[in-house]
């Protein structure tokens, strides 16, 4: 690795990109580079955002592999037989699981009401009233927060487990990840104050006992890397098929497109033809997988509104160290 190479970085990262706490960089299956920031270490977590959807798609394959959910052409209403359905509308009964994760599926919405979903006492109830509508399926339709969260109510009813116990028993146990327990918010004083705090361990649940499945998790760099490393090693860890490898490629391959960026099965693809893809939190929490060069970056960081594209840090400070 090229040392002036990672003071030029540090000192981008210090000037730039101050609200990074972590990033870890593997190359062909070893640590490289592991570096941390704002008074953080390798043992705190920090809330990864929208990271939570590319986590929640991997237990989604594994629930399918296991014969949970038949497969992602299930219709959503499937899982919601007392869902009522408004007479006369037809959309939402078409839409499928697949429809989500390409954030394909389209709502009665303009804007995506995140205060409603925060508040509700019922946010699946409140997400699934606001899906369908007089939009076409099949246009990209990014849900950020409440049409994600109706794929937790999926897993959980095709399951019978919390999210938080199947995801334990068939993900992060076997990669050794720290994800302790249920982290209950009523307040948005208590939101901020777990938001920022370095001790948080664990997975947010709404008021009916659901686990968020579009942000809400917290995890280490280490976790974030190890994750990235399952994917590149084709859903494989230790040995052992962790998520199916037929899952992994097809949720890290174009499915749909917004402008210039590609989107999987809850992943960003950042370029098909070379099968770089990532998972992308708020903030710029990062997992960036580069299949060709066999590299995975994580990059863990404190929410900042707009903050500076983490893409272009790692395409022209991060990759350039490995290439000498």
């Amino acid at each position: 690795m090229n040392h002036k190479k990672i003071e030029m970085l540090e000192k981008i990262i210090s000037s730039d990109y101050n609200n990074i706490t972590g990033i870890i960089i593997r190359k062909n299956g070893e640590e490289v580079y592991e570096k941390y920031f704002n008074g953080y270490t390798a043992n705190y977590a920090t809330h990864v955002y929208s990271i939570t959807k590319s986590v929640f798609s991997a237990l989604l394959g594994i629930a399918i592999c296991k014969g949970n959910i038949k497969s992602v052409g299930q219709k959503v209403l499937d899982f919601f037989p007392d869902y009522m359905v408004v007479r006369g509308e037809e959309t939402i009964q078409r839409i499928t699981i697949k429809d989500m994760l390409t954030m394909t599926a389209p709502y009665k919405y303009d804007t995506e009401p995140y205060e409603r979903f925060f508040t509700s006492e019922n946010p699946i109830q409140d997400a699934l009233d606001l899906l369908g509508g007089d939009k076409p399926i099949g246009e990209f339709n990014y849900s950020a927060i409440g049409g994600t969260h109706i794929l937790s109510g999926i897993l959980a009813k095709a399951t019978g487990q919390s999210i938080l116990d199947f995801a334990a028993e068939n993900l992060f146990l076997p990669l050794k990840i720290n994800v302790p327990q249920n982290i209950v918010l009523h307040s948005q004083e208590e939101y901020m104050a777990v938001m920022n705090g370095k001790n948080t361990l664990g997975w947010v649940v709404d008021p009916q006992g659901f686990h968020t499945a579009s942000w809400g998790l917290f995890l280490t760099p280490s976790d974030m890397a190890k994750i990235g490393q399952l994917y590149l090693d084709g859903g494989m860890w230790q040995g052992k098929q962790i998520v199916p490898r037929e899952w992994v490629a097809e949720s890290t391959r174009e499915h749909s497109r917004w402008n210039s960026l590609s989107y999987g099965y809850l992943w960003w693809v950042i370029d098909d033809k070379e099968h770089i893809y990532a998972a992308l939190g708020d903030g710029g929490n990062v997992i960036y997988i580069n299949t060709k060069k066999k590299t995975v970056i994580s990059i863990a960081s404190l929410f900042l509104p707009d903050a500076k594209d983490r893409i272009e840090l790692i395409r022209e400070y991060i990759e350039p160290i490995l290439e000498d």
